[in-house]
């Protein structure tokens, strides 16, 4: 697949930057793409399974270390699969130094605020992995396809957005941005298989079927906020998750390989700790 000429990863792409006016093309991505898994689905959970142990034992580094923190962005349409990445990728992860926040709508209080005035309370401190499940994109998502927005206030929350990553960047917050691909068809299948099923019912939300009818809405919105936000220091992923063992299996590859790339270390011991002897 070819480089897009932006800051977005497409499976595993170099590192680009965003080209002003350069527009995303979210269609030219196949949900159904499946290129890092092979013909064995069990063989390759197993693979997943495996890329979950490494991340625990480097989240253990990570947060050993403590010169960085580290923010995963998990977006997508309804049903994507952002619980059921974080199951299966961070799922072996220690609760020492990770952390989960999902967002929702924002409250009375909240809508008082800038809309980034509440993203800043959950941070991850240095040592931290924290992993939005939904994220401050929402911000550029849901107003945009309700209307509720102009086009200047959605180009200034974009504007908003890349100044506040990089000041993160900036500081030591390492930032990992994936949109969850899924196709139509296969938000279908899932959303219908949550009617079907009394113990997963719960889950189902009948505003999904309002949002599933401004699905080529939603489609643009990401397109343009992918277009818009993808940067050196804040890079997209777009991850093609009809598969969800693939969807997995990118994710956790692509995060085992951004910690590899850090260079982490454990600290040096105190010295007053040289020759002490536990009897």
């Amino acid at each position: 697949m070819a480089k897009k000429p932006n800051g977005t990863l497409s499976l595993f792409q170099d590192l680009t930057h965003a080209l002003p006016g350069v527009p995303f093309d979210l269609s030219a991505i196949d949900p159904a793409d499946r290129r890092l898994a092979s013909s064995d689905k069990d063989h390759d959970k197993q693979r997943v399974d495996a890329l979950a142990i490494q991340l625990d034992d480097l989240q253990n580094l990570f947060f050993a270390d403590k010169r960085y923190a580290m923010l995963v962005v998990l977006q997508g349409m309804d049903t994507s699969g952002k619980d059921g990445t974080l199951r299966a990728v961070f799922g072996r992860m220690s609760p020492l130094g990770v952390r989960t926040v999902a967002w929702r709508a924002p409250n009375t209080e909240e809508r008082a605020h800038d809309p980034l005035w509440r993203i800043h309370k959950a941070l991850p401190a240095k040592g931290e992995l924290v992993v939005f499940n939904r994220s401050h994109y929402e911000d550029v998502l849901v107003p945009v396809v309700g209307k509720t927005i102009s086009a200047r206030e959605t180009a200034l929350r974009y504007a908003r957005i890349n100044d506040f990553e990089r000041s993160l960047a900036e500081t030591g917050t390492v930032i990992v941005k994936f949109m969850l691909h899924i196709s139509k068809g296969e938000q279908r299948q899932r959303l219908q298989a949550r009617l079907d099923d009394p113990t997963k019912r719960w889950k189902f939300d009948p505003a999904d079927l309002e949002a599933r009818k401004q699905w080529g809405a939603y489609q643009r919105a990401y397109a343009d906020a992918i277009s818009a936000t993808g940067t050196p220091w804040a890079p997209w992923m777009v991850v093609p998750a009809d598969s969800k063992t693939h969807r997995n299996l990118v994710v956790a590859t692509a995060l085992e390989a951004r910690l590899r790339a850090m260079d982490l270390r454990f600290p040096p011991p105190a010295p007053e700790l040289q020759g002490i002897v536990v009897r």
